[in-house]
């Protein structure tokens, strides 16, 4: 039996009713598509800058090691992939595995999917140079282990990227009433107002985890045209990149020292 607090049954359950849509770009899941498109473009940006790497270049993310941790289908997977990063991909939802994989070999993309959780590569010392925590927060347990998890799989000169839905009045009349109940945009139920976290709340935890906020950006959905943008706003959906402050032996350090 899986005893990690960061798994609901609840999550695995509704999406693994899901698994089959995934790469259906008129189904449940056509934000994810759009939305693809606006944080791969960001990904690349801060990586190519981050690694100076030359992002004009066929394959600017050559040799880089990328976990994407909740890969569902393996939409961001893919996109990683096809600019030539090592990519691997991990889900509790074995049945998203699966599709993941067999969508990947249809396409040519050699792509290391896994069904595990965070805590399990961590504790088998796995890091890497990019830890993609793309929409997964909002659906964890146990946010905290969540987020101590990733953070110990990044490695010395790596970096993670966060996606997740602030937690204020507009993202519960966006994110659930609006893109659930009205629009229709999401299956009911995706969404539980109550696991939505605060820009400063991950912070919090990244910097826990020895990694400093570098930069946050938000998106802003167009209800009549179903377009996506990137904005300053951080209201509802954001995305935050961060990278080592420290050496995460120091951090552990001052974190015991403080204890």
């Amino acid at each position: 039996m899986n005893h990690d607090t960061t798994i609901d049954p609840r999550e695995i359950e509704f999406y693994s009713g899901l698994a089959d849509t995934w790469w259906d770009r008129d189904g449940p899941f056509w934000p994810l598509h759009k939305l693809n498109e606006l944080r791969t473009a960001y990904i690349l940006d801060k990586l190519c800058r981050h690694f100076g790497r030359d992002a004009k270049t066929d394959k600017p993310l050559d040799g880089l090691r990328v976990l994407d941790v909740g890969c569902g289908g393996g939409i961001l997977s893919e996109s990683m992939a096809r600019h030539g990063a090592e990519v691997t991909g991990i889900d509790v939802v074995e049945k998203n595995i699966r599709i993941a994989s067999l969508h990947a070999a249809q396409q040519c993309l050699e792509i290391d999917y896994r069904t595990a959780t965070a805590s399990l590569l961590a504790d088998a010392g796995e890091t890497f140079d990019v830890v993609l925590n793309m929409e997964v927060v909002e659906h964890v347990a146990d946010v905290d282990a969540f987020m101590r998890d990733c953070c110990r799989l990044v490695g010395d000169s790596g970096v993670m990227f966060v996606a997740t839905i602030n937690r204020n009045l507009l993202s519960w009349l966006f994110a659930i009433v609006g893109a659930e109940y009205v629009l229709g945009w999401l299956p009911r139920g995706t969404h539980r107002w109550s696991w939505f976290r605060t820009p400063t709340e991950i912070a919090e935890r990244l910097a826990e985890g020895g990694l400093t906020v570098a930069d946050t950006a938000g998106v802003y959905a167009n209800p009549f045209n179903r377009r996506l943008a990137m904005t300053k706003r951080t209201n509802v959906n954001y995305m935050i990149f961060a990278l080592h402050s420290q050496p995460l032996e120091q951090s552990i350090e001052c974190r015991a020292r403080r204890g």
